[in-house]
């Protein structure tokens, strides 16, 4: 498995791009890249050209996260402005808009299915779980606190939940806190099942691995990337490699790699069986803060595809084979 650098946009946005996800292909047209950036833009691309589709703007302050609804139709933005807009893939035509207070919106991700969107809530210590029918909150899985804090603990409040990811089944759902903990939910029960141990810093990045629902890869500012049996509760394996840290993390849609983002400037290929970065590419010339393979469909599609953005405005696409 290798990753080779097919193009790269500079200036791709205005300003420091944070978020980037696939929107899936449809019937009517291949999979799209999605970008959101500080410009307080949304762009998609095609994907093998990265030829600009279009700027979806209506945000007021800049893009901290972006979302594709599994059936490629729809896709949301959150905001820094506190609100999740919804809309259209093809016409940009806003569906829904969902509003948090400031500073209570990071990642998010739509359920397999695509009948919720979870969305990581900040400082509300909390993951709402809107029902993408209506774009009513179903419900909110509260993360818990730490027990009987210490006067001086300075870091008893740091429960601020920074990302989130669904088992490929949509069963579970794990949530990445800036003190380094991921809780694990029963969604179907909206009941905390457990938390994770093994980073000492923010987790800002989860992805399940797409062949095993058990298997939880986790990025942390500790420069570690952690591999979680989610239902047995044990770290598994971690791995190092990046010098700063690891902003991003997705895994292969055939599961036998994953691809990390790092403020070091580089973007990593790891083996799993190997358990060890075996590929560093340095398109980037300021920190990483998004990595997304494509996922698999749409009409003759038969090449692995990476995507990559960062702080210096500039979006990449690399072939993963």
């Amino acid at each position: 498995m290798k990753l080779a650098g097919l193009k790269s946009i500079e200036n791709a946005h205005e300003d420091s791009v944070w978020a980037a996800t696939w929107v899936p292909a449809t019937e009517d047209r291949p999979s799209l890249l999605l970008t959101g950036s500080l410009d307080e833009t949304v762009k998609l691309w095609r994907a093998d050209e990265l030829d600009l589709v279009r700027t979806n703007t209506g945000h007021s302050l800049g893009v901290a996260a972006v979302a594709a609804h599994p059936s490629g139709i729809i896709a949301a933005s959150s905001s820094l402005d506190s609100f999740v807009r919804v809309f259209d893939v093809d016409t940009n035509a806003t569906i829904a808009v969902l509003e948090a207070p400031p500073s209570e919106v990071w990642g998010m991700q739509f359920e397999p299915m695509g009948t919720i969107l979870a969305v990581a809530g900040g400082s509300s210590a909390s993951v709402k779980l809107w029902d993408t029918a209506s774009w009513r909150i179903l419900s909110t899985l509260s993360i818990p606190r730490p027990e009987a804090p210490k006067p001086s603990d300075k870091t008893s409040s740091k429960k601020f939940v920074l990302s989130v990811a669904w088992s490929p089944n949509g069963k579970r759902l794990a949530c990445g806190s800036m003190d380094g903990t991921i809780c694990v939910f029963d969604v179907e029960r909206s009941k905390l099942l457990h938390q994770l141990e093994g980073h000492n810093m923010p987790v800002r990045s989860l992805v399940f691995s797409p062949v095993d629902p058990r298997v939880l890869f986790s990025g942390s500012d500790d420069g570690h990337v952690n591999m979680h049996d989610a239902e047995g509760k044990t770290l598994v394996g971690s791995m190092s490699g990046h010098t700063s840290w690891v902003l991003s993390v997705d895994a292969s849609p055939d599961g036998g790699a994953i691809a990390t983002g790092s403020s070091d400037r580089t973007v990593r290929l790891w083996d799993l069986k190997m358990r060890a970065a075996i590929q560093t590419m340095s398109n980037h010339n300021d920190q990483v803060w998004s990595v997304a393979f494509r996922p698999p469909g749409g009409t003759g599609v038969r090449a692995g595809r990476l995507a990559s953005v960062s702080d210096d405005k500039s979006v990449s696409l690399y072939d993963y084979s």
